[in-house]
């Protein structure tokens, strides 16, 4: 078989060819990411569209729908010609000029006479499949459909052979008239982040490991206290973070020399938030809720969802700021979050050694020192750094939590934290 879907004359760009693309893997990873496409078909000669789910099986996609809806009646007199359209975006391009304004994107188009699945061991293998897909393994984990539920859902399978994938991808396209203009320009990357499971009600089974988009311990929420607001980091955060964080003090023991300009603070939060799309970390900018000024940053890293247990660490607040109880509060935020939404086990913090004030803002939180990592990473200077480890369970939260609470209310913070 073929690396390239043949093109046809439905599939042939008459626009931005340099966009069209006609690899089967491509093609296959976009209808693998997206859960949901819009299936495009004729009723009594009028155009309609129906948003389903789908599911791709080797070289075959099975849409699914209702027996007693518009797609599903047509098949029943046999194969139904159909469009299918997936769109996954990416981001918004600003530009300079109205006309330049676009987005990135990765699309497949899938043209095609689609079947009616009939064959009931096909149909269950299908519907097995379009249950797995949210969730590897969720069609073990609950109840298959019975002989009249699967009377009353409709599968179609479409052969993917008239398929055309489109993409576009990096920045902005301005004419060069338009560069000298004073206008912000860039992207705005998107990226579909999936919340903390809501179980139903009377459930009593534990959270499935299997749930889509990695753990929800990695997606930064919103978290908000009186001194200070926790919002999910981003590029924009960037001139924020020069203004505030000025200060190699502020930088001192942390593995990277301090970024003085925004685009090189762009390029350092490019490279943290990578690590945010893998599952590894969760990362907030600080910001003062009374004024909106970005006072600092923070994170979960090495999440480890299985074992229960996060590190608290990253934690950048600018000098205007220390000892004004933010940090406190912040860390007080953030262990609720894990010990109390999370169900985390287990929060751990990583510190030089020779950070002496931020050992005793730990301890000052309620975590023990549990110990010393040898030659654990380098420092800036190349010199090697010893890490001492400091932890809490969730045995000792509510205390350390209600001391801290107290703390707070009487005035009182601690030090500031870099890990």
């Amino acid at each position: 078989m073929s690396d390239l879907y043949p093109r046809t004359s439905r599939t042939t760009a008459t626009r931005y060819r340099d966009r069209m693309h006609y690899d089967r893997e491509l093609a296959h990873a976009i209808l693998d990411e997206a859960f949901d496409c819009t299936v495009g078909f004729v009723v009594d000669g009028e155009p309609r569209v129906l948003p389903t789910l789908h599911v791709r099986a080797g070289e075959t996609l099975y849409l699914h729908g209702s027996s007693g809806g518009r797609m599903g009646l047509s098949a029943r007199g046999g194969e139904v010609p159909v469009v299918v359209s997936v769109t996954l975006l990416d981001g918004l391009v600003y530009a300079r000029s109205h006309l330049h304004h676009s987005a990135n994107y990765r699309s497949v188009i899938v043209h095609g006479r689609a079947r009616l699945v009939t064959d009931p061991d096909e149909k269950l293998a299908a519907m097995a499949a379009l249950v797995d897909k949210v969730g590897a393994g969720r069609s073990t984990d609950s109840r298959a459909a019975d002989a009249k539920e699967a009377a009353q859902t409709s599968v179609l399978a479409l052969p993917l052979v008239e398929v055309s994938a489109r993409a576009r991808r990096g920045g902005v396209l301005d004419d060069p008239d338009d560069l000298p203009l004073p206008h912000w320009a860039g992207v705005l990357p998107i990226r579909r982040v999936f919340g903390p499971p809501t179980a139903d009600a009377g459930v009593t089974a534990a959270t499935p490991g299997y749930l889509p988009g990695g753990s929800h311990w990695a997606a930064p929420l919103p978290l908000t206290g009186q001194r200070v607001r926790l919002e999910p980091l981003t590029l924009g955060h960037a001139a924020g973070l020069v203004a505030a964080l000025g200060d190699d003090e502020v930088w001192e023991h942390l593995p990277t020399r301090r970024p003085a300009t925004v685009e090189a603070m762009r390029d350092y939060l490019a490279g943290l938030l990578r690590a945010q799309w893998t599952g590894s970390r969760a990362l907030w900018a600080q910001v003062d809720p009374a004024t909106g000024d970005v006072i600092g940053m923070t994170s979960y890293h090495d999440i480890d969802p299985e074992q229960r247990a996060l590190a608290i660490g990253h934690t950048i607040v600018g000098r205007r700021w220390w000892r004004t109880g933010v940090n406190t509060e912040a860390k007080l935020v953030l262990l609720g979050h894990a010990f109390d939404e999370l169900g985390a086990e287990r929060v751990f913090w990583y510190t030089d050694d020779r950070n002496q004030r931020s050992q005793q803002a730990i301890a000052r939180l309620g975590a023990v020192r549990e110990g010393v990592l040898r030659r654990h990473k380098r420092r800036p200077d190349g010199s090697w750094r010893d890490t001492v480890v400091f932890g809490m369970t969730v045995d000792e939260w509510p205390e350390a939590g209600r001391r801290l609470r107290e703390l707070l209310a009487a005035g009182g913070s601690t030090a500031l934290a870099v890990a």
